[in-house]
């Protein structure tokens, strides 16, 4: 075999091997990443498959529920009738709408001991915050679009005079 054969013979080698590396590392990547949303139903109906996935859990939190540890927070996700004890310990402290009641998500996996290790945690601020049909301050959503809608008409005919 030639030298110039046997050199591109190497770099080739030494080129789909690299190629096959970072094949490796980008679906082991998207694996990693991946997450599951479930319900609190969904996830006790699972079985053992609940204990091998990256999965996503969204709930209320139970009033009273929330206690800290330092930097770890257990508390309690409820979705209908049932509830999911949920203990976070991500490097993250929680958000700050984190509180009762509120609209939570957790990204994490379900232990066998029947708690979800959350790494991840969201929050949604309750609905006690937004203004109430009939408050002052409330108005309907259709109504900004109607206003702009007549501003827009009556310019257009005040500028054809």
């Amino acid at each position: 075999m030639s030298s110039e054969a046997s050199k591109f013979l190497k770099f080739g080698s030494v080129t789909i091997l690299i190629l096959l590396s970072l094949g490796y590392l980008a679906y082991t990547g998207v694996q990693d990443s991946k997450s599951y949303y479930v319900t609190i139903k969904e996830l006790n109906g699972m079985g053992n498959d609940a204990y091998a996935k990256r999965l996503r859990v969204a709930g209320n939190v139970v009033p009273g529920s929330i206690k800290r540890t330092g930097t770890r927070v257990d508390f309690m996700l409820k979705e209908n009738n049932l509830t999911l004890p949920v203990s976070y310990t991500g490097t993250e402290a929680p958000p700050d709408t984190f509180k009762d009641d509120s609209q939570a998500l957790a990204d994490g996996s379900f232990g066998r001991d029947g708690v979800f290790h959350a790494k991840q945690l969201q929050a949604k601020c309750a609905s006690k915050y937004a203004p109430q049909p009939g408050q002052p301050g409330a108005t309907p959503a259709a109504e900004p679009a109607k206003r702009m809608s007549q501003n827009q008409s009556s310019s257009s005919t005040g500028m054809a005079n």
